[in-house]
């Protein structure tokens, strides 16, 4: 073998490798906002600062607003057995279905575009009994449902499908009952 061949060879590998991993996360293509809003269980998610003090019965809830946006509440049970919650507000973004903006930021502060994180729908129950959330940048991800534990089967295809989109999911936290 050529030795510019065999120089290229690994280069051309790692290429390839990093072009799969760098494969951009998509929303889903069809999104109904009042169908998904309501209450979700957290079944799982990969870790987050503004989520450590949580160790059971998260929640994230969605209330469909007058002006267009979405009011959030995400609670969760702590380690000493109290609840906590954070408020905050949702807006879609335009001409992409599954992808919305949340804010947890006071109201004087919406302005700013770094006070805005993208929350973006990438695998939906046509039901809409589950949902996988993530973001472009991979560090987010979130496995959601409409009941409070989720078919260990599902769950695997969910972890399966969100590494095959290029998600580390070795931090995950199951954080909910799987049967």
């Amino acid at each position: 073998m050529h030795p510019r061949l065999l120089l290229s060879l690994p280069l051309s590998l790692l290429l390839a490798c990093t072009a799969r991993a760098a494969a951009p996360v998509e929303s889903v293509g069809r999104f109904e906002l009042d169908r998904y809003a309501g209450q979700w269980h957290e079944i799982a998610h990969l870790p987050v600062s503004f989520q450590k003090k949580c160790v059971a019965d998260i929640t994230a809830s969605y209330r469909l607003r007058a002006d267009g946006r979405i009011s959030v509440l995400n609670r969760c049970r702590t380690g000493d057995g109290g609840m906590i919650e954070a408020e905050g507000v949702a807006r879609p973004v335009s001409g992409h279905p599954g992808r919305l903006q949340v804010r947890f930021a006071p109201d004087w502060l919406s302005w700013l575009p770094w006070a805005w994180a993208d929350y973006w729908v990438i695998a939906l129950d046509p039901d809409y009994q589950w949902a996988m959330v993530g973001e472009p940048g991979r560090r987010y991800l979130w496995i959601l449902s409409r009941t409070p534990s989720m078919d260990a089967a599902l769950l695997e295809r969910l972890k399966r499908q969100a590494a095959d989109m290029g998600y580390d999911l070795a931090p995950l936290k199951v954080m909910a009952p799987v049967d």
